[in-house]
């Protein structure tokens, strides 16, 4: 296991909306910023001004899926990498989850979920996912820590527990962890699953950083916002994670409905006392580490059925996989639309001005039918085709503002070497200039 030098202390996701907060913050030690959401050539003024001043960046990827069947793609890789060089980052952190599905492994249309997904507790998924991340560690400049995710959802006929899945993935690969503790009382809410019994399992001294976030309950089931305040329970399983171990770095999450900044550090500073309450009474525990083995192209193809399958059931509408929960698919399924309608509104906030008020309602009824292929870009773009093509809106300066801004941003792209697909693009391309 590659050693992190130092400790990284107390810290804060870096967000632009709250950016000069967080410089003004007194006792933040680092933060944490989206790998996907800055530019290495183009670094945020803020985050320039944190480096100068000491403050240690850590890029956090949300794209590369590394428990998706696929092997990484190496585009992604490089990008995660040349961020974590531009910002002298000490390590770089990901997830445990698979972000697409579909594609050459199944002979399917590609889908993207917009958001984390769980992946099964199988000896399949961990032969995948293990040798996922250790192409990742071979590509990154770094060392890497990936993250336990919240789920709505559980796999049927998972074959382990969630910590006895992360000590097989350390012991295996080496790689260090990212705990969210706030996910673990999702998963406690969502699944039945005992924090304390997680915690039980895991190798903690293969932790790098701890997240700490808020989220809501409704109709029993959690939501993992982090755009609430930090519950009490969250904060206990900090509590019990701390008598075991003094993490080398805690942070809060926050990514919407920012609050005043007095009230993000009254967070930290219940944060602080959580881990000074709680003490350093971790043993000192060392593990031997094994050769990964490599996944075989069965384990893989398993996978990419089984992860292929769910993704569909979501966000296209086909007939759910058996052993699911159908009430837990539904609000999940209804979640990643919400969001996704979100997300576009922030990438192209021009959409929602253009329609109005109607625009979320246009959006969750395309979005019913049209799951999302590509990234939230080209999602708004193909929002705004389908839109164009049925004759929408009904107002005519709506109609001509939105096929302006669908031409100004789709734009000269190069074209398909087979007639038929050049064919379809210029016809779409005058249809739209109607």
């Amino acid at each position: 296991m590659e050693q992190l030098s130092g400790r990284l202390g107390t810290g804060i996701g870096w967000r632009p909306e709250i950016a000069g907060a967080v410089e003004d913050m007194p006792g933040i030690d680092w933060v944490e910023v989206v790998a996907e959401n800055v530019c290495p050539g183009h670094l945020p003024d803020s985050l320039l001004r944190l480096r100068e001043r000491g403050v240690t960046v850590v890029p956090h990827g949300v794209s590369l899926g590394l428990g998706g069947a696929d092997r990484p793609d190496e585009g992604r890789l490089a990008a995660l990498a040349e961020r974590a060089e531009a910002l002298g980052a000490p390590l770089v952190t990901e997830h445990i989850a698979y972000v697409r599905a579909g594609g050459a492994l199944t002979a399917t249309q590609p889908l993207e979920a917009g958001h984390l997904l769980p992946v099964p507790r199988t000896r399949d998924a961990l032969d995948v996912l293990c040798e996922n991340v250790r192409i990742a560690q071979d590509a990154l400049p770094v060392p890497l820590a990936v993250e336990n995710i919240a789920a709505l959802v559980a796999w049927p006929g998972e074959e382990m527990t969630e910590g006895q899945f992360l000590y097989e993935l350390v012991e295996r690969t080496g790689v260090r962890l990212l705990i969210d503790v706030a996910n673990l009382h999702t998963n406690h809410v969502n699944r039945g699953e005992d924090p304390a019994e997680a915690l039980d399992e895991l190798p903690v001294e293969a932790i790098a950083y701890v997240h700490v976030a808020g989220g809501f309950e409704r109709d029993g089931v959690w939501h993992d916002s982090h755009a609430h305040p930090v519950p009490e329970p969250v904060l206990a399983i900090l509590a019990d994670l701390a008598s075991r171990v003094s993490p080398p770095g805690v942070l809060l999450e926050r990514d919407e409905n920012f609050p005043e900044p007095a009230d993000l550090e009254r967070e930290l500073d219940a944060i602080r006392a959580t881990l000074k309450t709680s003490g350093d009474v971790a043993a000192d525990v060392r593990r031997e580490r094994r050769d990964v083995a490599v996944a075989s192209d069965a384990a893989r193809q398993r996978t990419a059925v089984a992860q292929a399958a769910l993704l569909s059931a979501l966000v296209a509408g086909t007939p759910a996989p058996e052993g699911f929960d159908h009430a837990r698919l539904k609000v999940q399924s209804h979640a990643l639309a919400a969001k996704r309608a979100d997300v576009v509104a922030k990438v192209a906030p021009e959409l929602p001005e253009i329609l109005g008020a109607g625009y979320r309602g246009e959006f969750l009824a395309y979005a019913r039918t049209r799951p999302m292929a590509g990234g939230y870009r080209h999602d708004a773009l193909t929002f705004a085709e389908h839109l164009m093509i049925a004759g929408r809106p009904a107002d005519a300066d709506a109609r001509r503002q939105l096929r302006d801004w669908w031409l100004e941003r789709s734009g000269p792209a190069p074209l398909s070497r087979r007639p038929a697909a050049r064919l379809l693009h210029a016809t779409r391309r005058v249809l739209l200039r109607r």
